[in-house]
């Protein structure tokens, strides 16, 4: 069965998001980037924002999360970010421009931990996001599971960066497709 021409996506919504830590429940995120792209990877738009959270909130941070976010940086940005609140309003409003009414297909590494924090804390985004995602990690897996092939990420934990280097891998194991 195919998919109906109104179903295929006219862009991708490639988001990342760093975190206190990944429990949606206890965790808040520090940070959130989105590029919206065209299905050929070309970008369209971009938003980026680093989010205020108290410092009570960051002392509870585990060791790995204190020294990732300290080392990129973002620890001492923090202070200066803008709330929750509006940065869903504002991550909206950019997916409203571009998607003209059209859920976004999400798009990311292990995506699936990204959707539970917009779907806890960003409700107006959420509600902007199709159920269908476009995960690379699956394609990681199956890459390296399967083929032995790997792809070297820098990981620097800044989610602008990371999402750069998601559209990169999945171009790269695009390559070894072959279309019909």
């Amino acid at each position: 069965m195919s998919l109906k021409k109104r179903d295929v996506p006219s862009h991708l919504l490639w988001l990342d998001m760093e975190m206190t830590g990944l429990d949606v429940e206890k965790e808040r995120p520090i940070e959130v980037a989105a590029i919206i792209t065209d299905t050929k990877f070309v970008e369209v738009s971009r938003f980026h924002a680093v989010i205020f959270q108290p410092q009570s909130l960051l002392e509870k941070m585990d060791d790995w999360n204190r020294t990732h976010h300290g080392k990129s940086g973002l620890l001492k940005q923090i202070p200066m970010g803008k709330s929750m609140d509006v940065v869903d309003q504002e991550l909206a409003q950019m997916i409203d421009d571009v998607f003209h009414g059209e859920r976004a297909i999400l798009a990311g590494n292990s995506i699936g931990q990204d959707k539970l924090f917009i779907d806890r804390y960003f409700l107006k985004t959420a509600e902007r996001i199709h159920y269908r995602t476009l995960d690379v990690s699956s394609w990681k897996v199956v890459f390296q599971t399967l083929y032995g092939e790997f792809y070297d990420k820098k990981e620097s934990h800044r989610a602008t960066d990371d999402i750069l280097e998601s559209i990169q891998e999945l171009k790269h194991y695009l390559e070894f497709v072959k279309a019909p």
